[in-house]
């Protein structure tokens, strides 16, 4: 048997065994995801259904910064993140650096960005096929954003979900801002590569088929959702 063939027995072992470590690495990896993208869904949404609903002056230039912070490099996000809550930052004393709690900040400005822009042009669109009925029924401003957020909710639950693909696979600012430490702050993609680094290859690979699965499994999930939704509205 190869020494990959070998590997990847011992991954699927690893996975199949409810392997502890795997299970706490797995548990923390999707806790912080997911706080990441719930956060950045409460912030996002309603900014992207403002941005594309209001008329202010620096509209444009939002709409631009917003697209552009859609491919923020990680590492550039995770600096930003360690000096605010570095000891010398505006953020020291709250001693929240390599924490759980300073991997979901840096996740979630990651993730802020991808929401927002595309429940933005979700929305948009939306306006654009049905606004002037919302404006002939005089529907105010605040109605409006609700109403079009709650009927593009499944085009939005995607864009939620391309959030949720970024941080789970994000690994240089959890890095800097969490500092990979064990049993406290790594997560399935820092312990792919510290692993990989170290030769340590059924683990790495094994952390790897779990991270495909889920993502996969969310994916699907919301396929058969929409699915659903379509064929129950006919």
């Amino acid at each position: 048997m190869s020494d990959l063939s070998q590997a990847l027995s011992l991954a699927i072992e690893l996975v199949v065994s409810l392997d502890p470590q795997v299970l706490g690495i797995v548990r923390l990896s999707v806790l912080v995801s997911g706080a990441a993208v719930l956060l950045a869904a409460l912030i996002g949404l309603p900014l992207g259904a403002m941005l594309a609903l209001g008329a202010f002056p620096g509209r444009g230039a939002l709409v631009v910064m917003l697209n552009a912070f859609m491919g923020l490099p990680p590492v550039v996000v995770g600096l930003a993140v360690y000096l605010l809550l570095s000891r010398a930052g505006p953020l020291g004393e709250a001693g929240l650096l390599f924490t759980p709690a300073a991997m979901v900040v840096a996740q979630t400005l990651l993730v802020l960005p991808i929401v927002a822009a595309l429940a933005r042009q979700v929305v948009a669109d939306l306006w654009e096929e049905y606004g002037e009925q919302l404006r002939s029924l005089g529907v105010p401003p605040v109605g409006r954003m609700l109403t079009l957020l709650w009927d593009g909710r499944f085009s939005l639950a995607t864009a939620v979900l391309a959030g949720f693909g970024r941080a789970c696979a994000e690994v240089g600012a959890v890095m800097i801002v969490g500092g990979n430490i064990r049993g406290v702050t790594r997560t399935m993609t820092t312990t792919i590569a510290l692993e990989t680094s170290k030769g340590d290859l059924p683990l790495a690979l094994g952390l790897g088929l779990i991270l495909i699965a889920l993502v996969t499994a969310v994916n699907a999930a919301v396929f058969v959702i929409g699915q659903w939704a379509r064929r129950r509205m006919g």
